[in-house]
């Protein structure tokens, strides 16, 4: 048998179920192919990574971020 190729175009948020719409079930092999709209999105997703690496979470990186800012705040005035 020869696989077939099919490319579809979804969110990433909808690849489950359009996988399962198309009767693929969840213990099937799939390959995806990522690419994304804006360049920007490669600084976000190399930086989480190393984020993530470091052993912080998303909490710890608002919390981070909400620092700075009222860091700076006094500077703006």
């Amino acid at each position: 048998m020869t696989a077939t190729r099919e490319t579809i175009e979804v969110t990433a948020g909808e690849v489950a179920t359009e996988l399962k719409r198309r009767g693929i079930s969840s213990d099937e092999k799939v390959t995806l192919t990522i690419e994304p709209e804006n360049e920007i999105f490669f600084g976000r997703r190399a930086s989480r990574a190393r984020v993530v690496a470091a052993g912080l979470t998303d909490d710890d990186i608002d919390r981070l971020i909400k620092q700075a800012q009222k860091d700076v705040e006094p500077l703006l005035g």
